[in-house]
């Protein structure tokens, strides 16, 4: 019996717990050897987490008793998820406490506890270790007089590991080493292990990158059998070979590489045909041939999965002999090949092509840099060398463009971002970063590599034998939705978001509108980590983001290896029809290498990024206290992560942000001043500071010099808008600069020593960890984004005027337009038809009488009661409300109580007062007046005053001194006479 006749029966329909008895007799089994094999089976099953066993022994799947078999993934503070194996499912919350011995990259069963009431989130506990993922952990040593303990070195792993003094071995305290555990964790115990390698003082050159490597598990070295297998392959190619390929070595052909590489696997060459077609061919080393099938070679390829290229060096998925030789497409050698050949027309259709094994010669080994000087820079010197070549590079240039422009036709997603690449020295130093741009040359390989991979896998899709694709599956519906509302706050928006699906081509619609502008950046971030990741499949779904329907990867064989499987099917297809046992086998096996090539992926890009953040903190360090310009590249809860200009990301946290407490806004993606509502935004440019670089937490901290895209957020529809100082006029400039700049330099909003970043912690405890809608908490648990946030922006006054929107109010008063014309004038872009004179005269007089809200306490009695009862009663008339102020003439809200607006502009006299009065009566409603709570009180001019305990006369005193208003009695009395009227 065969494992799928199990599962697929368990998981019909019809299906409901069985015994092992009674599966037996559904499959009708009749003997007792058949029944053994049964239950060992069952047993496997079940010791693989596929099936679950119940207490009275029932088999069934874990998904119908409530349980989810999946990948833990835990992070630094101690809790995780576990990331369910069956696509589509919803990752499920392990808090802290309920890990039950299992560690980060293990295989679990958890029990769902809470489904998040239909919403994304959910909450479980860990129930077994289905498989144990890390049998090995890189870690520094700290030595004791009868033991030691091990502080792993990813911090994933929050538990130290036990060492005996007779495990200890030759290790010296501090040095970076690595155990292998004898006794996993549990509820009860810690791990314990022993150590089996030393790598050294952590530093010592090249340690540093020696541990990461031992952390991913990445292995450097090749099996003793795997290189006798290599080195039996003969270097010169048998001739009777020739007879079963296509010898197409006459064809003027190419590689195209970076200077440094040495696996030369693909070749490529254009030729214009008379009736205005081009012929593309690409040519990919015959690594297949060489590496065959269930082959030593094969299974050490299966379990690297691909080549992991880091800083100072390159750990290959092939051994060299084969990689940098044999299978190598070096210059005018012969070699072995699996070539493509696509004929299109200018519009970029493939009009024809053919898939065939093939002998080839490449002409000359190219490189990006030469190539882009002879189509760019029109090198004269480099032209004369490779002169029989410069006219198929032309072509090349123009082929490439036509079938650049028919993806973008087609809708597909270009994230036009630079490659960050680190040089190091001899010692493994970083000595510069740069960014690696894409010139022409890797343009246009790029396109002839992506035509290739999107043939194939539409000529072997059509033959429905078993195949490796490369998918990348349509983004979340939520998420989609979520990016749609951040690009509301830019007047964009994205089509399609509302329903189920969205097209690549709204996607680069939109990217295309905001190239070259100031958000460009921001939205592109923000849209790539909206998408999925792109994986391998046996079953061809299609790519989302080059919007093609068929792709898989063809055209790397020597360092991946799902390209290596394809072209050993590809061979025995196109020698003739499969068996049905064969094909059978196939499809087991391009699904097991799916998932392996697809996990192999992540992890080496894991240990690149790593390797890299590694030596940008070492650049880092010998930087200390310089200053930078970058970018916002990240907002979150607890700061700000700043970009700089050399790829660099560094955190600039919010307990430095000493001038207000900061609220993380995530449909703005900005923090946000709770009290001078100054924004700190995705994609805004700052000057920072280094001031820190941690290797071992992999940490930069920066501290902010300059923020040089002041902005405020304004209350309004939709949850408010941001107003950056660049957009409004001078005089708003100047007023909003000074207003910000003032709350800034005043008391915090409710109490404690905001520039200490401590003190005063009851509110911001409340507050801990909540953003404005979804994410995670600070302790990591879900937060559902239907729930109503009570967060201190949305208590703040809804009234607070946005001077663009009070402008154009005045502006449509004075033109008999409606109100609110004027605000939608200017959501809708549409420019003001005055002339310039006119244009002129109406701001100045408008600056002058129309902003009373914004007005100094100077320039408001320049007019008098006169000119402000007689404007007040024009607004009355306009706005049907003549009814509703008070005597004080401040406009009553709609339960009758007065107050509700504040200025926009800097503290005056009487205007600053009316604002201070009018604003801070919102917040008296919900905590009570300041005399009550003994609160910091303002006087005039807004400098904060000091609590007065005791008589009114001593309270006067203090408060003439301090140029404020006199005080009547002290907050306690006040508070106790209250007290004993009720």
């Amino acid at each position: 019996m065969q494992r799928e006749d199990v599962l697929e029966y368990m998981q019909s329909d019809i299906y409901t717990p069985l015994t092992a008895q009674e599966l037996s007799d559904v499959f009708d089994q009749r003997s007792a050897s058949e029944f053994r094999d049964l239950v060992k089976l069952l047993n496997q099953l079940e010791d693989e987490g596929h099936i679950v066993r119940t207490k009275n022994n029932r088999y069934g799947l874990p998904d119908t008793a409530g349980l989810v078999v999946g990948k833990l993934q835990m992070k630094a503070r101690g809790f995780g998820f576990v990331i369910p194996e069956r696509d589509g499912d919803a990752d499920v919350y392990i808090p802290a406490t309920e890990m039950n011995g299992a560690m980060s990259g293990d295989k679990v069963m958890a029990r769902v506890l809470n489904d998040g009431k239909g919403g994304p989130h959910r909450e479980g506990v860990i129930v077994r270790v289905v498989e144990r993922a890390n049998e090995r952990i890189v870690g520094k040593i700290t030595i004791y007089a009868h033991h030691a303990f091990v502080d792993p070195i990813d911090k994933r792993f929050n538990q130290d590991i036990f060492i005996p003094k007779e495990d200890i071995r030759d290790a010296h305290d501090g040095y970076i080493v690595v155990v292998e555990l004898t006794s996993f964790p549990s509820a009860t115990h810690g791990p314990v292990g022993k150590i089996v390698e030393v790598l050294g003082h952590p530093d010592e050159p090249g340690i540093d990158i020696l541990a990461v490597i031992r952390k991913y598990g990445l292995p450097e070295q090749f099996p003793d059998k795997v290189l006798k297998a290599t080195e039996a392959i003969p270097l010169d190619i048998d001739p009777e070979e020739f007879k079963h390929r296509r010898d197409i070595r006459d064809e003027p052909m190419v590689t195209i590489d970076s200077e440094s590489a040495k696996d030369l696997d693909d070749a490529v060459h254009v030729k214009l045909l008379d009736n205005g077609n081009y012929v593309l061919g690409v040519h990919i080393a015959d690594v297949g041939y060489y590496v065959k099938e269930g082959s030593a070679i094969d299974q050490e390829a299966f379990r690297r999965g691909t080549s992991v290229y880091l800083v100072d060096r390159v750990i290959p998925m092939l051994p060299p002999r084969l990689s940098n030789n044999i299978c190598s497409l070096n210059p005018q050698v012969d070699r072995l090949a699996f070539s493509c050949e696509m004929e299109i027309d200018p519009e970029g259709r493939t009009v024809r092509h053919d898939v065939f094994p093939s002998v080839i010669k490449t002409a000359a080994r190219m490189t990006y840099n030469n190539v882009r000087k002879i189509l760019e820079d029109n090198d004269e010197a480099l032209i004369e060398e490779y002169k029989e070549l410069v006219p198929m590079f032309r072509h090349m240039e123009q082929l490439a463009l036509i079938l650049r422009q028919k993806r973008m036709r087609r809708g597909a997603v270009d994230f036009d971002f630079d490659e960050i690449y680190v040089k190091v020295n001899d010692l493994g130093e970083p000595v510069e970063i740069v960014p690696r741009q894409r010139s022409v040359a890797e343009r246009l390989i790029e396109e002839f590599m992506l035509a290739a991979n999107e043939t194939v896998a539409e000529h072997f899709h059509w033959l429905g034998v078993p195949f490796v694709y490369r998918v990348h599956d349509e983004p979340d519906a939520d998420k989609m939705i979520s990016l749609n509302a951040f690009l509301h706050n830019f007047g964009h928006h994205l089509k399609g978001a509302g329903g189920s699906k969205v097209h690549p081509r709204a996607l680069q619609e939109v990217l295309s509108a905001v190239e070259g502008t100031r958000e460009a950046r921001m939205i592109s971030t923000v849209m790539l980590r909206s998408m999925q990741q792109a994986k391998y499949k046996p079953e061809c779904t299609g790519h989302f983001g080059l919007a093609a329907d068929y792709y898989t990867h063809f055209t790397s064989p020597i360092r991946r290896y799902p390209d290596l499987t394809i072209h050993r099917i590809m061979r025995e297809v196109l020698a003739g029809p499969l068996s049905k046992e064969r094909e059978a086998t196939l499809r087991q096996f391009v699904e097991d290498a799916s998932r392996q090539s697809s996990e192999r992926e992540r992890l080496a890009q894991d240990a690149e990024r790593e390797v890299d953040q590694l030596k940008m903190v070492e650049y880092m360090q010998a930087h200390l206290d310089e200053a930078f310009d970058g970018i916002i590249s990240s907002v979150t809860q607890f700061g700000i992560f700043v970009q700089l200009d050399n790829g660099v990301e560094g955190l600039i946290h919010i307990s430095t942000l000493a001038d207000d407490y900061y609220v993380f806004n995530e449909r703005q993606m900005a923090l946000i001043g709770e009290r001078n509502r100054r924004v700190f935004r995705l994609g805004d440019p700052v000057r920072i500071e280094v001031v820190s670089a941690n290797k071992e937490e992999l940490q930069i901290n920066f501290a902010l010099v300059e923020h040089r895209r002041e902005a405020t957020f304004v209350s309004g529809q939709g949850g408010g808008s941001i107003v950056y100082d660049e957009d409004l006029s001078p005089t708003e400039r100047r007023q909003s600069i000074e207003r910000r700049e003032g709350l800034s330099s005043g008391p915090p909003a409710r109490g404690g020593d905001r520039a200490g970043g401590h003190k005063g912690r009851s509110h911001r405890d409340r507050l801990s960890g909540r953003t404005v809608e979804g994410g995670y908490a600070r302790n990591g648990r879900a937060r559902d984004a239907e729930l109503p946030v009570d967060m201190p922006y949305d208590e703040w006054d809804d009234a607070y005027p946005d001077p663009r929107e009070a402008r154009e109010q005045a502006q449509a008063a004075r033109g008999g337009r409606d109100v609110g014309s004027g605000r939608r004038d200017f959501e809708r872009g549409r420019t003001d038809t005055r002339s310039p004179s006119r244009r002129g005269r109406t701001d100045r007089r408008d600056d002058e009488r129309g902003r009373r809200g914004r007005a100094s306490g100077a320039e408001r009695s320049r007019y008098g009661d006169q000119d402000r009862d007689r404007d007040r009663d024009r607004r009355d008339e306009r706005r049907g409300t003549a009814g509703d102020y008070a005597e004080n003439g401040v406009r009553r809200s709609a339960d009758g109580r007065t107050g509700g607006y504040r200025t926009w502009a800097g503290r005056g006299e009487s205007g600053e007062g009316r604002g201070r009065e009018d604003g801070s009566r919102s917040r008296e409603r919900r905590r009570g007046s300041q005399a009550d709570r003994g609160a910091v009180s303002y006087g005039d001019g807004g400098k904060p005053r000091k609590k007065h305990r005791g008589s009114a006369k001593v309270g006067a005193k203090v408060a003439a001194r301090k140029g404020g208003r006199g005080v009547t009695s002290g907050g306690r009395s006040a508070g106790k006479r209250r007290n004993k009227a009720r």
